[in-house]
């Protein structure tokens, strides 16, 4: 278990909110609302200066945390609220940082924040995904240090992380740490903060993703839906924008939904935007079904999707900015009363597996758990010489995983059957210890099979805590199970801190396809590794 900081700060945050500017916001429905019982509608900007640092490729895994310099926020925060802006998108913060000075601030503009849970390395990896301490710890820190105020509305659990029908196996990683999230909220912050997803435009899977996140169990599911849509580009309607289909789809979903990005730049950059999109966003035609939406983005940068140019400590605001300060301050949303309205829509059916889609909606990877982590670990016959180098890893799990894939059943995850072994979620080194420890159990303890080229020895001081016995053999029932599993996914050795490859918004520094890293402690190491999910087979080595 891991200790909660939001818990110990409980008692302050409520105090902190009694006097705070603005009050909470929360949702019921498809709708979101003031505390007081308004109708709220997201009037927004996306604002993060660098973008390979919000989420895109990057070699250091560095970014800049955009609530965490104060004079940046004061020459920006009355900028943003002078274009009648009531909320900002952040997509990766610092939770170590002191976030006060730019929340405060932000609170006496009256705009909330909603910020992504993810950072640069530390992030669930489209190519392959795994929902794993490392992160659990990193989303669980954003979300204690944000909780710390009333103007936060909520998360994003993840961002464009399956883009196509070719990495849907994500969206299951993706939405267990939205049941995880959620539930970490629900268990220490007293007031409502939703998590939500992200999701870009894919004709080929927008259909069945939104319906996944939204089926189901709802404690596992999002509480609100974030769509990146640039389809509306200078003069259009809503019909010949395809606004009226996303119109159709919608209005039946049964959480908020609003746009998450928006902003095309098509054809003359961003000082070409006229905003039209905007006004019809506010519109009696939209209004029913989405809540607002999010512009992308404040600065502008290389990708030409700026409103304000930034030069030092100066700031200097763009022709789009205008047109959208013009179209968002004379934007007048209809609105309903929390009391009066009646929401009817239901859950969404979860999707078929299909070619396109290969994630059931039956069941998620495990939570996260650290101390049966440590506990397997500790119980183990065969483990890794201290002296290996992570480096190593990679070549070990071919060699294992290749000879005796049963072995490795504990640490993989089915994601079209929905059946996962009970450590893919701990780390490399554990599940590495793991599933040498077992080879060496289905080698019948041969003197030869814990040795590895001297790599691996048998731990003589081997001893399971009493006090975790039950939860291993709880373990080891649903691995057995695992092992049946014919076809799967592989998480073997890679931690959730990766080196570069998270994924996220097309516009917000899209990621270049590649194979995924093999990482160890934010260290990525050269080395390839594939497993092989069918029928006998192992781990492949590249």
């Amino acid at each position: 278990m891991v200790t909660s900081k939001a818990a110990i700060v409980a008692g302050l945050t409520l105090a902190g909110q009694a006097s705070a500017a603005l009050q909470p916001i929360v949702m019921k429905g498809s709708k979101f609302f003031y505390e007081n019982g308004t109708q709220f509608y997201i009037k927004g900007i996306a604002y993060q200066q660098d973008a390979a640092g919000a989420g895109g490729e990057t070699t250091t895994g560095t970014f800049k945390d955009p609530l965490a310099d104060e004079a940046a926020c004061k020459r920006d925060v009355p900028i943003m609220a002078a274009a009648g802006t009531n909320a900002i998108r952040t997509y990766a913060i610092d939770p170590t940082a002191d976030h006060s000075a730019c929340m405060k601030l932000l609170d006496e503009a009256g705009i909330y924040v909603i910020s992504d849970l993810s950072e640069p390395s530390t992030s669930i990896n489209r190519d392959d995904p795994r929902w794993d301490i490392t992160l659990y710890k990193r989303y669980t820190a954003v979300i204690d240090e944000m909780s710390k105020y009333s103007n936060v509305i909520g998360f994003f659990a993840g961002n464009e992380v399956s883009n196509n029908a070719t990495n849907t196996d994500a969206s299951a990683y993706v939405k267990a740490a939205v049941r995880d999230s959620k539930n970490y909220i629900k268990n220490n912050v007293k007031r409502w903060m939703g998590v939500g997803y992200a999701a870009n435009d894919d004709a080929k899977i927008r259909s069945e993703m939104a319906h996944f996140f939204n089926c189901g169990n709802q404690s596992e599911a999002i509480d609100f839906w974030g769509y990146n849509i640039y389809e509306w580009c200078g003069h259009n309607t809503i019909q010949g924008s395809g606004y009226q289909d996303q119109i159709d789809f919608f209005k039946n979903y049964s959480v908020p939904v609003f746009f998450a990005e928006y902003g095309c730049n098509i054809p003359n950059g961003a000082d070409g935007r006229i905003f039209e999109e905007t006004t019809a966003l506010y519109s009696d035609a939209m209004t029913d079904v989405f809540s607002g939406g999010i512009v992308y983005m404040y600065f502008e940068e290389d990708n030409d999707y700026g409103l304000v140019k930034v030069s030092g400590n100066s700031a200097k605001t763009m022709k789009n900015y205008d047109k959208l300060k013009a179209n968002v301050l004379a934007a007048k949303p209809k609105t309903v009363e929390l009391d009066s309205y009646k929401p009817a829509n239901e859950p969404a059916e979860c999707p078929d597996v299909t070619s396109n889609w290969q994630v059931t909606g039956d069941a998620l990877p495990p939570t996260p758990n650290e101390s049966l982590c440590e506990c397997m670990y500790n119980s183990l016959t065969c483990v890794p010489n201290k002296d290996v180098k992570p480096t190593a890893y990679g070549e070990l799990f071919g060699v294992v995983c290749g000879n005796d894939p049963a072995a490795c059943a504990g640490i993989q995850g089915n994601v079209s059957t929905g059946v996962y072994g009970s450590y893919a979620m701990c780390n490399s080194l554990q599940q590495l210890g793991y599933v040498m420890d077992q080879y060496y159990k289905n080698q019948k303890y041969a003197s030869t099979a814990c040795d590895f080229n001297g790599q691996a020895s048998a731990n003589g001081a081997a001893k399971a805590d009493p006090t975790c016995s039950a939860a291993l053999k709880s373990a080891e029932a649903a691995n057995k199970v695992a092992a049946t599993a014919t076809a799967g996914h592989g998480n073997g050795g890679v931690d959730g801190s990766s080196g570069g490859a998270a994924a996220t918004s097309s516009s917000f520094a899209a990621p270049v396809a590649m194979k995924s890293f093999f990482t160890v402690a934010d260290m990525a190491v050269g080395m390839y590794v594939v497993i092989a999910m069918g029928v006998g087979a192992g781990m492949v080595m590249l």
